[in-house]
């Protein structure tokens, strides 16, 4: 179970369903359903009430709240997040109380109409509309922000419904139970960080100048020690996709240009030794020369198989199998022969304070990418280690169709490497 993007949840509520929003793990950490108002039917409202507390507010904008003649409930605000509700509200032409789900999606229906009156609504009832601020959540990071936001990028009226969701305890339901419960429904998952970060991308602002540094955010800082060395690890969070991604870094970065390594899960290479990649070879050189010299290895999860994921990846080996080259396999697949996007790899050496790299890879791609992500890449030292007879011809396809630089001879060399080193006793069997 992973969260949801953007797009998904944009698309989710123009077909009339909810999403699930989370907001950050120091507010409320709790979970809304969000549904266009426009849009809201009898059958989603009445889902939203199994398993919500029921309390069904309305976000909208604070010209909506006035066109409508919807005064603040109080006039001193006391609510600790300064959730601003106004009255409450029932459509006028309500068909029986206002409770009904039914009742309640009209409600939200007539607050959402550009047509809709003051006397559209009577007061009191039983959805109670939400000012939201100027500024959406890029000003105040709530449901209520988020709300109005999502409906104005998904190109609807910019009114909508929420409502807490809740355990079947009663309790607020956190982000593993949002989870399961969105991928139990088909519902999409996603965090108001995620809008965040979206809205810098889609809409920047002078205040999202700093630019890929608000791609990710620094969660956590540990010093581990390893097989290679005693490393600072810093884990960070990518405020678009969700994934978390390590920066293992030796020494004070005070050199100019330090040595970086971006390295892309492998979790068959690394965690299983698979020979069809150099990734585990590639990810213990790294650390090793680093661990030496001075830098960062940053590794990038969400990766697997250049991007396209782990079953995906396997699918692509079976046809490996058949004749097909890594690219064509891809392809085969209807999957991009690499879907990597480095963007949080910038954010991460841009919070490093890191502007110039020496970057470790054969990649001319990767290069690209972070040169327009505004990394000045000065130098790119080859890597080229791990190759044995079940990637000589992956490797020859990265370096004929995909760019990689790879030198004939320099292959070779590895490949004899490889040899050499498999061919040599063991410690244990020197011992013996």
């Amino acid at each position: 179970m992973s969260l949801s993007t953007i797009p998904e949840a944009l698309e989710a509520l123009r077909q009339g369903k909810p999403v699930i929003v989370a907001d950050d793990e120091n507010r409320e950490n709790e979970g809304d359903a969000i549904i266009s108002a426009a849009l809201a039917t009898p059958e989603w409202i009445a889902w939203i009430v199994r398993h919500s507390s029921g309390f069904i507010c309305a976000p909208l904008p604070g010209e909506w709240a006035d066109r409508l003649d919807l005064p603040p409930m109080v006039p001193v605000n006391q609510d600790a997040r300064g959730t601003a509700y106004t009255v409450s509200v029932d459509a006028a032409d309500r068909q029986s109380t206002g409770i009904s789900a039914s009742d309640r999606a009209h409600t939200l229906n007539v607050l959402a109409d550009a047509a809709s009156t003051p006397s559209s609504v009577i007061r009191p009832g039983h959805i109670l509309p939400l000012r939201a601020v100027d500024g959406g959540v890029r000003e105040r990071a709530g449901h209520t922000e988020a709300a109005v936001d999502l409906m104005r990028l998904a190109g609807l009226p910019p009114v909508g419904g929420i409502c807490e969701i809740v355990s079947d305890d009663g309790s607020m339901m956190r982000l593993p139970g949002l989870l399961e419960l969105g991928e139990t429904d088909g519902l999409p998952v996603i965090t108001i960080e995620q809008l965040i970060a979206y809205l810098d991308e889609v809409e920047p602002t002078d205040a999202a100048a700093s630019g890929p540094r608000r791609r990710v955010s620094l969660r956590a800082e540990a010093l581990v020690p390893t097989s290679h060395g005693v490393f600072r690890f810093l884990a960070y969070r990518d405020r678009i996709s969700g994934t978390d991604h390590l920066a293992v870094v030796s020494g004070e970065l005070t050199e100019e240009a330090p040595l970086v390594r971006v390295h892309s899960e492998c979790l068959t290479g690394e965690a299983f030794g698979s020979l069809k990649c150099e990734c585990g070879p590639q990810l213990d050189a790294a650390l090793d020369v680093i661990e030496q010299d001075g830098g960062i290895v940053i590794y990038m999860r969400g990766h697997e198989g250049r991007g396209i994921g782990l079953i995906n990846k396997l699918r692509a080996y079976s046809l490996q199998e058949r004749g097909l080259d890594t690219v064509d396999a891809n392809l085969a697949l209807g999957l991009p022969a690499d879907a990597r996007d480095y963007a949080a790899a910038a954010g991460i050496l841009s919070d490093l304070g890191v502007a110039r790299v020496r970057l470790l890879t054969n990649n001319t791609d990767k290069v690209a990418q972070l040169r327009r992500l505004g990394v000045d890449v000065v130098e790119q030292v080859p890597l080229i280690v791990g190759v044995g007879p079940a990637n000589q011809g992956y490797l020859e396809t990265k370096r004929d169709r995909m760019g990689h630089i790879i030198a004939d001879g320099a292959l070779a060399e590895a490949l004899a490497t490889t040899a050499a080193h498999q061919a040599a006793p063991s410690t244990e069997e020197n011992a013996r």
